[in-house]
């Protein structure tokens, strides 16, 4: 038997990357899963994002593991359309128990050189966004009673700040606030609350040109081949010396906090960072 079998999970930014992950291995313990994604890219934001394509297939991993899978594309900046898409698919699959808020952008720049619109996007897709999904999700899991556990990905840059990132940094710090807040406020109805923590996962968010120049700014055309070379600046940023984390390994700390090994475990930060805030 799955650790999270005859469960109805729901994850957003669920196209590639962590989202994907966490799909796959919710369906791999038994789960079925509702899928949301974007599937647009952002003004602000220098690197493509998921597509619906994409989406489509995340479904199929999903129904491949014989589990069922309802997918949609939708904008989490947008409550009104997310809570609508939200209550037909909690219909359809007749409950909520998981909530994976992963969708969020990484864009870059010094504070005082971001314009107002890429403040905003970052706070509006991170913060807002994963505001707007504990609002529509929530009242699911709380309308049937049996409990549930709610996850937020933040980031260790969460926990301490990293330069040319700053409205990022931002971000994800109000998103562990939301997650303690919401820990103790739904606590008393066995709801849990976690942010899962990560360094830098080997997704598109980190794995792009943009991202490569702000690890190497005095190489001229840095590549993931930079990042990966012995003594990288980006494996010397862990303790442990590798240049980043795998989607599978954030799926695995999900997976405890979402199933019954973590039962007792509410606002907390899991940080799976290789040793990097050390």
């Amino acid at each position: 038997m799955g650790r999270v079998e005859g469960k109805v999970a729901l994850v957003t930014g669920a196209a590639r990357g962590q989202g994907r992950s966490h799909a796959v291995r919710l369906a791999e313990e038994g789960a079925d899963v509702i899928l949301l994604d974007v599937c647009e890219d952002m003004a602000t934001i220098p690197y493509p994002l998921g597509t619906e394509d994409e989406l489509r297939e995340t479904a199929e991993a999903v129904e491949k593991l014989d589990r069922r899978a309802v997918w949609a594309k939708v904008d989490i900046r947008d409550a009104e359309h997310l809570n609508e898409v939200v209550s037909e698919a909690v219909a359809e699959l007749e409950g909520l128990d998981i909530v994976s808020a992963g969708a969020g952008v990484c864009g870059f720049g010094q504070v005082l050189d971001l314009t107002v619109e890429e403040w905003k996007e970052q706070i509006d897709v991170n913060l807002t966004g994963a505001f707007n999904t504990a609002k529509a999700t929530i009242p699911h899991i709380l309308a049937h009673g049996r409990g549930g556990s709610v996850i937020f990905t933040a980031s260790t840059c969460g926990l301490e700040a990293v330069q040319g990132i700053g409205h990022y940094n931002a971000s994800k710090h109000g998103v562990v606030a939301l997650t303690k807040t919401l820990a103790i406020e739904l606590g008393p109805r066995n709801v849990r609350v976690n942010a899962l923590c990560p360094t830098n996962v080997a997704t598109p968010m980190v794995q792009n040109d943009t991202t490569w120049k702000l690890f190497f700014p005095d190489v001229e055309n840095p590549s993931q081949a930079d990042a990966e070379a012995p003594n990288s600046i980006v494996r010397q940023m862990h303790v442990i010396p590798i240049p980043w984390v795998e989607p599978e390994d954030i799926s695995a700390g999900l997976l405890y906090l979402a199933s019954d090994d973590g039962r007792y475990v509410t606002g907390t930060t899991l940080v799976i960072d290789a040793g990097r805030l050390l």
